[in-house]
C-alpha cells in the first residue's frame, strides 16, 4: 500500500541559524523526512512537544537579545 501524501498548502522562504539548520539536517536523518515536513510536524504539534512556560521563557530571552521585528509578518493579522 503506498504511503498517502499530506497535503502542504502554504510555502514561505525561511532562513535559519546554522544551528537551527544542523538540528533540523539531524531530524531528516532520523526521519527521513524533508524539511517542510519537519517544520510542519514540529509546528503542528508544538503543544504537544513543548513545555509552554520554557517556550514562552525561550522566546523571551530570545526578544531580550535580539528584540522583535517591528513590521512583517509579527503584525499582520488573519493568515
Amino acid at each position: 500500500m503506498a504511503a498517502k501524501r499530506y497535503p502542504l498548502d502554504k510555502r514561505f522562504s525561511a532562513a535559519l541559524s546554522t544551528t537551527a539548520y544542523a538540528k533540523l539536517r539531524a531530524l531528516n536523518e532520523r526521519y527521513q523526512l524533508s524539511n517542510n515536513y519537519l517544520l510542519t510536524v514540529l509546528l503542528e504539534n508544538l503543544d504537544d512537544i513543548a513545555d509552554d512556560a520554557k517556550l514562552d521563557a525561550t522566546f523571551q530571552r530570545f526578544i531580550a537579545d535580539y528584540g522583535a521585528p517591528s513590521g512583517g509578518m509579527a503584525n499582520k493579522e488573519g493568515d
